[in-house]
Formats: C-alpha cells, sequence, structure tokens
C-alpha cells in the first residue's frame, strides 16, 4: 500500500484502488498505523531503484512523509519503537513463524521477520483498542487476512 500512496515506480501498479479506498478510509476516520518494517522495506525497494536520482527523489519524498507522520501531520502514524525486551520477544517467536508456511499456497515461504513485527503490532492494537475493528490494510492477501472486528 505505502509504496502506492508514494507512488514508487515499479510498485505503484495498484496506486489508483490503493488512493481510492485511502481516501474512503480516511473520511470514515479510521486510523493508520505506518509500520517499521513498512518503513525500512519501502527503503529498500527505493534503494533498487535504477538510477541515483530516482533513488534520491524517492529517498527523500520518504524522509519527509515519515517525519510528517512522526510530527502528527499525516493521516497515519508510525508503529511504536519496541524496546529491548519487547524486540527479544518477537526474535524468539521468529523461528516458530519462519518455520511456517505463509499460507496454504505459500508453501515454500516461510512469514518473515518483518511480516512478524506487523503481526505482532496489530495482535498490540488488537489489546490496546478492544472496541474497534483492527485489521491490516495490505496488498499482500498474507496480511491482510489480519482482521479482528470490534468487541463490544
Amino acid at each position: 500500500m505505502y509504496l502506492n500512496v508514494l507512488d514508487v515506480p515499479g510498485w505503484n501498479q495498484d496506486r489508483n484502488a490503493v488512493l481510492t479506498e485511502f481516501a474512503h478510509r480516511i473520511k470514515n476516520s479510521d486510523n493508520f498505523l505506518l509500520p517499521m518494517a513498512t518503513i525500512w522495506e519501502t527503503g529498500n525497494h527505493i534503494a533498487d531503484l535504477k538510477t541515483g536520482g530516482r533513488r534520491r527523489e524517492y529517498a527523500t519524498k520518504l524522509c519527509r512523509d515519515v517525519q510528517k507522520a512522526l510530527d502528527g501531520e499525516t493521516p497515519y502514524t508510525p508503529t511504536h519503537f519496541p524496546e529491548r525486551s519487547e524486540f527479544a520477544l518477537w526474535l524468539q517467536k521468529f523461528p516458530e513463524y519462519a518455520m511456517r508456511n505463509k499460507s496454504e499456497i505459500k508453501t515454500r515461504e516461510g512469514i518473515s521477520l518483518s511480516d512478524l513485527s506487523i503481526i505482532m503490532e496489530w495482535e498490540r492494537m488488537c489489546e490496546l483498542s478492544q472496541a474497534q475493528r483492527v485489521l491490516i490494510w495490505s496488498l499482500d492477501s498474507d496480511l491482510s487476512g489480519y482482521d479482528r472486528a470490534a468487541v463490544i
């Protein structure tokens, strides 16, 4: 999703649909968290652009956008930075997640540490936001399945 929002070349094929849904969700007063893993992976894709000028252009765009999020100026906010002890728990869980099939279709791929960090944040938000629906809004079908209805 975020690559489409930033319009990163080669990763923006769903831009129109993403921006339409994004606008709809903003209108519905949805809250958006920008996972640290998404920021890192977006940076990795930007670093793979073909020319240094394009890499700089989109790296600058990413940095400005994330800084705005840190400053509370955009419709999303970055997820919290895990403390050392929390990250250590994620690391303890990672071998089991890496062993699992990512999905019924992706049987030769496990759950990455980046995806695990997003799942852990989703679980944390489910605990903190019992009265709200919590979902991972992603084009990745494996992550988009994380959707918990409000608990009333």
